[in-house]
């Protein structure tokens, strides 16, 4: 019987991500006792978060050198964690902090390592289930090596909702990081501001548009700019995140006019991301198959497309609105400017 261990950092202020919870929920899928390893700056409001979550243990390294996500802290941290644990698997998120050491964490515990988990079972012994080839191909994989580390994509697993209760017995691992693991530091954060963020991983709809709305339309002419302001409207009255084909992101090179806003990291599809958000709009877009490997964990799916024999009204869209995008967008920024 393998013994799981959730290992996961803490935020900054000491609570747990919510790629943690869905992480949770996959290591108490397949583990009958689950134990946690936190670390972090802080980890008091994770400990607390835990009970009544099926956690039976927690073990905890909590340092101010663990504040800045870092290789040479994060992984000695981690290792220690398991260590103490005894653990023969690992399941944590997938987040970018994770994915930095978790390579060198499995190989300083002569392990192994899967990444992009999708499902998790112990019906006949352990097996994880992940995509190949931009989620073209579904692959289960058994390991007889231990420990083995997954690392489970976030959106693949519902949140883990704990009920309250005791707190689960706690252990502090102490850690000593020294100067050598703290040579790289974080010297400031740049990002995009607010009304330029495009892409939001944690909203509840994505908004997906495609070469259509670059095209002429009904009055014989292509209109670009106006396409730009419906589509950013929408954007910053929903909160949506925004993604793309690849055939308008290409337009670029081929000499179009182009949507100023959008690059190649909003591309949705084969050969770009795989969003994991709850609804999804697709708009101008035909619904094949390139399109919809993209589509693959968005759980509710409508398009709008005047063509009604599009590849979204083929069984690939829940709803599909035989309607002019234009038109539609107009209407729902309004009904969406009068809601506020």
């Amino acid at each position: 019987m393998d013994t799981v261990l959730l290992l996961t950092p803490t935020e900054p202020d000491g609570t747990l991500p919510r790629a943690a919870l869905e992480a949770l929920s996959a290591a108490r899928a397949v583990g009958e006792s689950v134990w946690a390893g936190l670390f972090g700056a802080r980890t008091g409001k994770a400990v607390a978060a835990l009970s009544g979550a099926g956690v039976a243990r927690v073990l905890s390294t909590e340092a101010e050198a663990l504040a800045e996500p870092r290789y040479g802290s994060d992984v000695v941290a981690a290792t220690a964690l398991v260590r103490a644990s005894g653990a023969t698997v690992i399941v944590a998120p997938a987040l970018s902090r994770v994915a930095r050491f978790a390579a060198g964490m499995a190989e300083r515990l002569s392990g192994r390592i899967d990444t992009h988990v999708t499902q998790l079972s112990s019906r006949g012994g352990l097996s994880a289930t992940r995509w190949y080839y931009r989620q073209r191909i579904e692959a289960t994989l058994v390991r007889a090596e231990r420990p083995w580390v997954l690392l489970v994509d976030p959106g693949a697993f519902p949140l883990a909702s704990p009920s309250g209760g005791a707190a689960p017995q706690l252990e502090e691992v102490p850690v000593e990081i020294g100067p050598e693991l703290r040579r790289t530091r974080v010297a400031g954060l740049r990002a995009p501001a607010a009304g330029e963020q495009t892409i939001r991983p944690d909203a509840k709809t994505l908004f997906v548009a495609g070469a259509g709305w670059t095209k002429k339309q009904a009055d014989g002419a292509p209109h670009p700019e106006r396409a730009g302001e419906l589509i950013l409207g929408f954007l910053r009255a929903s909160g949506a995140s925004l993604g793309t084909s690849k055939s308008l992101t290409d337009q670029a090179g081929e000499g179009q006019k182009v949507l100023e806003f959008m690059s190649h990291l909003n591309q949705v599809g084969q050969t770009g991301s795989t969003p994991r958000h709850s609804r999804g709009l697709s708009t101008c877009c035909h619904g094949e198959e390139p399109h919809v490997v993209g589509w693959r964990f968005i759980r509710e799916r409508r398009a709008v497309n005047l063509d009604p024999g599009c590849g979204w009204a083929r069984g690939k869209a829940d709803v599909l609105y035989v309607a002019d995008a234009f038109a539609v967008m107009e209407k729902l920024n309004a009904l969406l400017a009068a809601k506020k």
